[in-house]
């Protein structure tokens, strides 16, 4: 059974729409951890969109369980998560005008780039995964650069508009995993897993971590967010 990454970056989104200082991510990650999260995700974006310099100092002093920090490769990110020392750090790519992380890191692309800070972050005793599509080139290029872990998109298994195809992605997804072990890497899931579409990803040998956060802040709209999170683990359980 994989563990739950619980992904806080909505609660902040919330916050920041009307520049409040409420709903606190911080005390979000409280309410995750009771609900029986393995782990707390948070992205810092570059331009600070929802969780910012205060929310990421605060988590890391107060998080119980796995604190795993999603980051570009911009350098002032780096040296942050070089500073704070998160458990985890995931490196994804970056655009300003998307709304969410679209696709996973070119690493094939980027080896040098990627393992100069996967090298770093290493050096600072902090897990490194990198946020890929289920690409056997990528899979390849993660090991090359060094990283312990990858946390594979499954996007596009969770916006298939047919069963066929969203077999096919889930066939992609499964290939993938099996690909890393090889590599002896460290395998984990997510983007778009919701409460109706996780069950399969989740039964996927090998994969360790699913890491889930937009449905879980919208079901707790409704039900409290340690319900929300409590009713995902039971799911992927």
């Amino acid at each position: 059974m994989p563990t739950l990454g619980v992904n806080i970056d909505h609660v902040a989104t919330v916050r920041q729409a009307r520049r409040a200082p409420e709903p606190d991510p911080v005390w979000a990650a409280v309410l995750a951890e009771l609900g029986g999260a393995n782990c707390i995700t948070c992205h810092l974006r570059e331009d600070r969109r929802h969780i910012n310099d205060r929310d990421v100092e605060l988590l890391r002093k107060t998080v119980k369980v796995k604190l795993n920090l999603e980051m570009s490769l911009v350098p002032e990110i780096v040296d942050i998560a070089l500073r704070l020392k998160p458990d985890q750090s995931t490196l994804v790519p970056e655009r300003r005008e998307e709304l969410t992380t679209e696709g996973g890191l070119d690493v094939a692309g980027g080896l040098e780039r990627v393992t100069d800070a996967t090298k770093r972050l290493k050096d600072a005793g902090v897990t490194v995964s990198l946020f890929i599509d289920p690409d056997p080139k990528q899979v390849a290029a993660s090991k090359d650069a060094g990283a312990d872990a990858v946390e594979f998109n499954t996007g596009a298994y969770s916006e298939a508009k047919s069963e066929s195809e969203r077999q096919a992605r889930l066939e992609e997804v499964r290939s993938a995993v099996a690909g890393a072990h090889a590599a002896s890497l460290v395998t984990h899931a997510g983007h778009g897993l919701t409460y109706i579409n996780v069950k399969p990803v989740a039964l996927i040998d090998g994969i360790e971590e699913l890491n889930i956060g937009h449905t879980i802040v919208a079901r707790a709209v409704f039900v409290g967010l340690e319900r929300a999170v409590r009713e995902m683990k039971e799911l992927i359980a």
